[in-house]
């Protein structure tokens, strides 16, 4: 109902758009992919060759844009358990088959103000808080309402309010995986271009209002700044770096009374075609206890601390993630617009106690062919005091229009 009536107030004021041109744009995306997961501790491995079709259309006119986009995921080869079905014998695949509605939305967008209502896509930065969790065949959206403004120079203020994230977990959610989870969430960014890069701050106010979603227990408040930018070193070597900080604790109707600290500092070089990676990412424990470290429920959590997807949920003891990373890219190789590889070896160790948790090696290979993006994907997690040994493996095959 919300999302009615917040779509039909921009309708109500996009009156003087009516007389100008529309302009239709048909909204194509499909995907492909096989993966495979084989986790100690579990009877069977799991295979899953999983089908992901998206499909909408764009209707654009002047500074106003609606669009209307459906999504259907299926299982070719349903040998794993995806959260709400199969035998949980088998590793997790977070990819259950569903058909829905993926996104709905009013769009008016000037130069320096952009509204949108209605169930949309949101990915802040760099999806470490808010993301759309694009991995995932189902994605994640939001009912909600989007005011990006930038009226002054090198300044971006950027306000969410969202009464709904629908989750990965599809029309069959339920439980703890629910197809939706209601509350009052505010996403709040400020950024300001600096010498030295965007330096800004942010708060994210999450509102998990469901009691099936952990007992309310992933509400919480966070507020931190953020340094993001790069600067050229030589003649084709660029230096780019992140440095950010969050403090979170306990809101709305959470039963746990904590804090809990952030820190993120990460550096990358390029060097012509070479790229090499270097952080450290902690995410802080209270005292102790389950959830009162802190949690970050609506990111995109497989962009980080490795894809073994060890640690959505951060553990009552917190994480330490130092990792190191390399790549190469070739440009126009062969019938390709461009390969390019990977590899990244993550150390994992607790925030209080000392625990060493366990080591990751992620390798990736992708190629891209006109509208076609093709990749191999492997992940290696070695347990040591947490979780068990996994090892995952993935084929995909993503087009879009």
């Amino acid at each position: 109902m919300k999302t009615i009536i917040a779509t039909a107030a921009l309708l109500a004021a996009a009156g003087p758009a009516c007389a100008e041109k529309i302009a239709l744009e048909p909204l194509i995306d499909a995907r492909i992919r096989y993966e495979h997961a084989d986790q100690d501790g579990l009877p069977d491995r799991a295979d899953a060759l999983t089908l992901r079709l998206r499909g909408g259309l764009q209707a654009s006119s002047g500074a106003w844009s609606a669009l209307v986009e459906g999504q259907g995921a299926l299982a070719a080869i349903d040998d794993y358990y995806d959260g709400l079905r199969g035998a949980a014998t088998r590793p997790l695949v977070a990819d259950p088959q569903s058909i829905g509605l993926y996104r709905a939305q009013l769009r008016y967008k000037t130069r320096a103000l952009a509204l949108t209502a209605g169930r949309q896509r949101i990915a802040i930065d760099d999806e470490r808080f808010v993301g759309a969790v694009g991995f995932r065949d189902n994605g994640q959206t939001f009912d909600a309402v989007r005011a990006e403004w930038t009226g002054l120079p090198k300044l971006k203020v950027d306000v969410s309010y969202a009464w709904s994230a629908r989750t990965i977990w599809g029309i069959d959610g339920r439980g703890a995986r629910q197809q939706a989870v209601s509350g009052d969430n505010v996403f709040a960014t400020i950024g300001y271009a600096t010498p030295i890069g965007t330096l800004g701050g942010f708060a994210y106010l999450v509102d998990q209002d469901e009691a099936a979603a952990q007992g309310f227990a992933l509400s919480s408040q966070t507020y931190g700044a953020r340094l993001s930018g790069s600067r050229p070193l030589a003649r084709a070597v660029k230096l780019s770096y992140v440095l950010s900080y969050a403090r979170q604790s306990d809101w709305h109707r959470n039963p746990n009374a904590y804090h809990a600290d952030y820190h993120l500092a990460d550096a990358t070089l390029d060097i012509a075609a070479f790229r090499i990676n270097l952080g450290y990412e902690r995410l802080g424990a209270s005292h102790g206890a389950a959830l009162t470290s802190f949690q970050t429920p609506l990111a995109t959590g497989f962009k980080f601390q490795g894809w073994a997807d060890k640690f959505l949920i951060t553990p009552p003891n917190g994480v330490r993630d130092l990792y190191v990373g390399a790549g190469h890219g070739w440009t126009k190789a062969g019938a390709f617009d461009l390969i390019s590889i990977q590899a990244a070896w993550h150390r994992f160790d607790s925030d209080r106690l000392h625990l060493r948790y366990g080591d990751e090696l992620d390798l990736l290979v992708t190629a891209k062919l006109g509208r076609t993006t093709l990749g191999a994907r492997y992940a290696d997690y070695r347990a040591k005091r947490f979780a068990t040994d996994t090892r995952k493996f993935w084929l995909q095959a993503d087009w879009t229009f």
